[in-house]
């Protein structure tokens, strides 16, 4: 068997052993956790936590000389992410403060669980996971290691409505939101705190301003967002040129890289 089968089969088995253990264990290890707890967030990240597993043991079979953290890319600067991901999406949060009221009932768990939590595993499963060990460690390129994590990361998010062209915005939007985070996290040298804080701001105001019912929006809502997405390229293109940095992602691996980047 060949190195690239072998790293695929792996991939592939590790990542059906998580689909399976999320789809039939995931609500059992919350509502127990719950009980135990007698809390919804803490339950929440215990069974995020629990479904990871399958992922870890993949990782560690595949490339066991590397940490998780790293192969995860949480060993990067906090600081860094935040700060990027804030001062980006600072035009969604004044634009929403001048068009939008404030949620007027706001229940912490839940939104702790639909900002923070959400974000971070998240982040974890469809771009560290099912995009970044693609890319980094075979020859795909960009596009061609995004395309089934941003799928299913399209496809998780349909349960917010039943119309179906709201149905079809949604799949949309979250499947080039899922390209534009890994995009972020790429060129962010592969800080995935800057995807985790982006995905958490982006939701954070989302949540506390009455935008809109589902990841469809409005016109406001899409267009505030829009500027925050500009915002971030722009700071992004101008932290690469000043500090010289080679852009991760160009037209040339897009689809095939000559070499793994490791």
């Amino acid at each position: 068997m060949s190195k690239n089968i072998r790293f695929f089969s792996i991939f592939i088995l590790g990542f059906t052993a998580y689909y399976f253990f999320d789809l039939f264990c995931f609500k059992s290890i919350q509502v127990f956790s719950k009980n135990v707890f007698h809390s919804k967030s803490i339950a929440h990240v215990i069974a995020y936590s629990m479904t990871l597993i399958p992922l870890i043991i993949t990782l560690k079979i595949l490339l066991p000389k590397r940490s998780t953290s790293d192969l995860f890319s949480l060993n990067k600067s906090i600081f860094k992410g935040f700060t990027l991901a804030s001062t980006g999406t600072l035009p969604m949060l004044i634009g929403y403060l001048i068009h939008f009221k404030t949620a007027g009932k706001i229940d912490f768990e839940s939104l702790f669980i639909n900002t923070l939590s959400s974000a971070f595993f998240e982040e974890i499963i469809f771009r560290a996971f099912l995009i970044e060990i693609l890319y980094r460690f075979t020859r795909l390129g960009f596009l061609s290691s995004a395309l089934f994590g941003s799928l299913l990361f399209a496809q998780v998010h349909l349960y917010q409505s039943q119309d179906i062209t709201e149905l079809m915005e949604i799949f949309t939007i979250t499947f080039l939101g899922s390209l534009f985070f890994a995009w972020v996290y790429f060129e962010s040298e592969y800080n995935l705190w800057t995807a985790i804080f982006l995905h958490f701001f982006m939701n954070l105001y989302w949540e506390i301003f009455t935008v809109s019912e589902n990841v469809s929006g409005n016109f406001y809502g899409n267009l505030y967002k829009f500027f925050s997405i500009a915002a971030i390229i722009a700071i992004v293109i101008y932290l690469k040129r000043k500090n010289k940095i080679t852009f991760e992602v160009t037209w040339k691996n897009l689809f095939i890289k000559t070499r793994e980047v490791q």
